[in-house]
C-alpha cells in the first residue's frame, strides 16, 4: 500500500513509492487484528498471598499470643528462680523459693533445659547451705537443707558426706555415751518399753543417730528376743492379746528381726485354733465359753471378721434360748440370756423381738395362774384351755405367741389337771401335729413357719430322736435361701439365714462354705 507523499515546501507533492508493500491489485483484503500486549499475572498472585496471610493471622493470632505469653511467663519464672538462688532462698512454702519457681517454669514448658538446670543448681546450693550450717553448728538448718538436696537428687556422694557429718554432730550434741548408759540402766531396772526413758526407746534414739552402733544394736536385739520369748509363753498360756501386743512391738522396733517370722506364725496358728474352738463351743450351745474366746481373738486382732461374725451368731442363739425360756415361763433364765444377747448385739431386731415376747409371756402367766377355788370351776377352766389349744393349733400357733400358743394352753391345763386323760391325750397329740406342721411348711418352702413348728416340737418332746433330722433339713433349707440371696447382693438376708442355719445344725453340709462366703462379702464392705 502506497502512503501519501509528504508535501514539498512550495506545496507541490512528489509521488512516493513503498517498494516493500505488496502491489495493489485493486481487491479488498480483510484487516488483520491488532495484537494487544498480555496483562501481567503476578499482581493476582501477590493479592492471593496477602489474603492468605491475613486469614492465617486472624486464625492463629490466639495460639501465637498464647505462645508469646507463655514464653514470657517462663522466662520471668527462670529469672525469679535465679534471683532466689542469689538471695539464698532455695525453698519456700508460699511458692517464692527458687525450687518452686523452676518447678513452675518446668510445668509450663517441659522442654526448657534452663528450668532443669535451675533445679540442679538449687540442689547444689542446698548442699552448700547444709555445709555452711554445719560450720555454724546450726544442726536444724543443716538437716533441712540436706533433706532439700536429697529431694532434688544431688549426687549421693555429696549428700552422704553431709549426712555423715550431721549424724556425728547430732551424736555429739545428744551425748551418745549418756544415752547408751541410760538404756543399759533402764534394762537393768526392768524398764524395757512404754516410756521415753525405757531401754528400747533409748536404743532406738541411739541407732537413729548412729545406725552402726554395735552396743545399741546388740542391746536392742537381746531385748527383742526376750520379748518374743515372752510372746510365745503368753500365746501358749492363752493370753492372745498380750502375745499379739509383744509381737507388734518387736515389729515396730525391728521388722527384720530373725526370730519374728516364727513368732508371727505361732500367733496365726493360735488365733486359728481359738476361732475353731469358739465355733465348736457355739455349735454345742456353750455360749459363754464361745463368747469369751471370740472376744479374746478380737482383743488380739481388732476387727477380726470371723470373730465378729461369731459374736453375732452367739447373740442370735442367746435370743433364741431366751425365747424358749420365756415360753416355759422361766423368766430369770430368759432375762439373763436376753441381757447377754443385748450386750453382744444391742441393735439386733431379734433382741427387740425377744424383749416383746418376754413381756407377752409375763402377761400370759398372770392370766394362767389364776387359782380355781372349786373343782367344777377347775374342770371348766381345763376344758376351756384345751379348746383354746385346739383353736391355736388350727391357726398354726404351736408355740407363738407366748401364752396364747397351743403348747402354752396344754401346759397350763397340765398344771391344773396333770392326770386328766383329755389333757394327756392333748399333750400326746401335739407331737405328731407339730411334726406334720414342720413337714408341711418345709414342703411349701415357708421356712419361718417351719422354724416355729420345730421350736414347738423341741419344747414338747426335747428327747425325740427325729428332731436332729428335722433340724438338719431346715438348716439346709436356710443355707439354700441364704446362698440365693447372697448371689442377689442381699447380704442382710444372707446373714440372717446363716445365723438360723447355725442355730439349727452347725455341722450341716455346706454350712462352712456358706459362712466363708458371707464373711468374705462382709469383709468386702457388702
Amino acid at each position: 500500500m502506497t502512503s501519501p507523499p509528504d508535501p514539498l515546501p512550495d506545496g507541490r507533492i512528489e509521488p512516493h513509492i513503498d517498494w516493500h508493500a505488496a502491489p495493489d491489485d485493486g481487491r479488498v483484503r480483510p484487516r488483520r487484528p491488532v495484537a494487544r500486549p498480555a496483562r501481567p499475572w503476578w499482581p493476582w498472585l501477590l493479592g492471593a498471598l496477602v489474603v492468605a496471610g491475613l486469614a492465617s493471622a486472624v486464625l492463629l493470632r490466639k495460639p501465637i499470643a498464647d505462645r508469646l505469653w507463655q514464653g514470657t511467663r517462663v522466662q520471668a519464672l527462670l529469672d525469679q528462680g535465679d534471683a532466689a538462688i542469689r538471695q539464698g532462698k532455695l525453698s519456700a512454702a508460699d511458692g517464692s523459693g527458687a525450687r518452686q519457681r523452676f518447678e513452675a517454669a518446668l510445668a509450663l514448658d517441659n522442654d526448657r533445659r534452663e528450668a532443669r538446670d535451675g533445679l540442679a543448681r538449687v540442689g547444689t546450693a542446698a548442699i552448700a547451705q547444709a555445709q555452711a550450717a554445719l560450720k555454724g553448728n546450726d544442726l536444724a538448718a543443716a538437716r533441712d537443707a540436706l533433706a532439700l538436696a536429697r529431694q532434688l537428687q544431688v549426687p549421693q556422694a555429696q549428700s552422704d558426706a553431709v549426712a555423715a557429718e550431721l549424724r556425728k554432730r547430732e551424736s555429739d550434741a545428744a551425748g551418745i555415751g549418756t544415752l547408751i548408759a541410760n538404756a543399759v540402766a533402764a534394762r537393768a531396772a526392768g524398764r524395757i518399753d512404754g516410756a521415753p526413758d525405757a531401754a528400747l526407746p533409748l536404743f532406738k534414739q541411739v541407732l537413729a543417730l548412729q545406725p552402726d552402733n554395735t552396743i545399741a544394736l546388740e542391746g536392742r536385739e537381746d531385748l527383742l528376743s526376750d520379748q518374743l520369748q515372752q510372746a510365745r509363753k503368753a500365746l501358749q498360756g492363752g493370753h492372745l492379746a498380750e502375745g499379739a501386743a509383744l509381737i507388734a512391738s518387736v515389729r515396730g522396733y525391728d521388722a527384720g528381726h530373725y526370730d519374728l517370722p516364727g513368732a508371727s506364725a505361732l500367733l496365726a496358728r493360735t488365733l486359728d485354733q481359738q476361732r475353731r474352738q469358739a465355733d465348736t463351743d457355739l455349735r454345742r450351745d456353750r455360749l459363754d465359753s464361745a463368747v469369751r474366746t471370740y472376744q479374746d481373738v478380737l482383743a488380739a486382732v481388732p476387727g477380726d471378721a470371723a470373730a465378729t461374725l461369731g459374736l453375732q451368731n452367739a447373740a442370735a442363739q442367746y435370743a433364741q434360748r431366751a425365747r424358749r425360756q420365756a415360753s416355759d415361763f422361766d423368766f430369770a433364765g430368759a432375762q439373763a440370756d436376753l441381757e447377754q444377747a443385748r450386750a453382744l448385739a444391742p441393735q439386733s431386731a431379734a433382741v427387740a423381738e425377744v424383749t416383746r415376747a418376754i413381756e407377752r409371756a409375763h402377761r400370759s402367766q398372770a392370766q394362767l395362774d389364776q387359782t380355781m377355788p372349786a373343782s367344777p370351776q377347775r374342770q371348766r377352766r381345763v376344758r376351756a384351755l384345751l379348746a383354746d389349744a385346739d383353736r391355736a393349733a388350727a391357726r398354726g400357733n404351736w408355740i407363738d405367741p407366748p401364752g396364747e400358743s397351743a403348747f402354752d394352753k396344754v401346759r397350763a391345763a397340765q398344771s391344773l389337771a396333770p392326770d386328766d386323760p383329755q389333757v394327756r391325750r392333748a399333750a400326746q397329740q401335739l407331737v405328731p401335729d407339730v411334726q406334720q406342721c414342720v413337714r408341711r411348711e418345709l414342703s411349701a418352702n415357708r421356712v419361718r413357719a417351719a422354724q416355729t413348728c420345730l421350736d414347738a416340737w423341741q419344747a414338747i418332746a426335747p428327747g425325740d430322736g427325729n428332731l436332729g433330722v428335722a433340724r438338719r433339713q431346715l438348716a439346709m433349707r436356710w443355707i439354700d435361701i441364704g446362698t440365693e440371696r447372697l448371689g442377689a447382693g442381699e447380704l442382710r438376708v444372707a446373714s440372717e439365714a446363716l445365723q438360723r442355719a447355725r442355730g439349727l445344725d452347725r455341722s450341716a453340709p455346706g454350712l462352712d462354705d456358706f459362712a466363708a462366703r458371707v464373711a468374705h462379702a462382709r469383709a468386702g464392705g457388702g
